[in-house]
């Protein structure tokens, strides 16, 4: 015959074997901001403190509480296979790339991109040029780009759960000949600084007014292109 102690260890292996069908029961899926509850299912015989333990209550839940859920037995070493929380939200983080030189020049071609971050991803975007709708889709591409496309850029993106919209980008196209007439510049500084080194292997005594002579057409050059830029 067994005793107390004995019993009641094998009263405990019993429950061991019998815990190990335990199971995080969890919906397929939450909306961001929603309320969800996980439940600890078992056959095991709990005790009414336990039983009422069984359950994980997550309030306004947030996309950072996706993930993978477990549940365990107080003082049993055995834990549930993982049941996946998938937490869906709209658009966030809306943002605008923009591929090609630094300096959009006419006759270029331009590529807008348009990121976000959602769930589920979003398949839906629209692009606006000044408040005006110009678009769809992730890609935006201008090619032999005009001074006429001058504008702020936005794009939209839509998934079920809602929509939002991206920060405004300008591009500033530069006339082509806006552009030789800086390179036109550009050369002529590069001219005038050499003819200033050919001056120095002269005398020593004219270098500071040969230096002076060409300052101001030096300053107003360089004035002019900071104003273009």
């Amino acid at each position: 015959m067994l005793n107390n102690n004995q019993c009641m260890t094998a009263a405990l292996d019993i429950m061991c074997v019998l815990c190990s069908d335990l199971q995080v029961e969890a919906p397929e899926r939450v909306t961001e901001g929603h309320n969800v509850s996980l439940t600890c299912k078992s056959s095991c015989p709990l005790t009414e403190r336990r039983d009422r333990n069984n359950q994980l209550l997550l309030q306004s839940v947030r996309r950072e509480d996706a993930g993978r859920y477990s549940c365990a037995l107080h003082g049993h070493s055995y834990i549930s296979p993982a049941a996946h929380l998938n937490v869906t939200y709209p658009p966030k983080n809306v943002s605008v790339s923009i591929t090609g030189s630094g300096v959009i020049v006419e006759g270029e071609s331009v590529t807008l991109s348009c990121s976000s971050d959602s769930n589920p991803p979003a398949l839906n975007f629209s692009w606006f040029k000044g408040g005006m709708f110009v678009g769809s889709g992730r890609i935006y591409s201008i090619s032999k780009i005009s001074s006429d496309h001058s504008e702020e850029y936005k794009c939209r993106s839509i998934n079920e759960h809602g929509e939002k919209y991206s920060d405004a980008v300008t591009l500033n196209v530069m006339c082509e000949c806006v552009e030789q007439y800086i390179m036109s510049i550009i050369h002529l500084l590069q001219s005038m600084y050499r003819r200033m080194l050919l001056k120095k292997k002269k005398k020593k005594t004219d270098r500071s007014s040969k230096v002076a002579k060409y300052q101001p057409e030096i300053e107003s050059v360089l004035f002019i292109i900071v104003l273009m830029v």
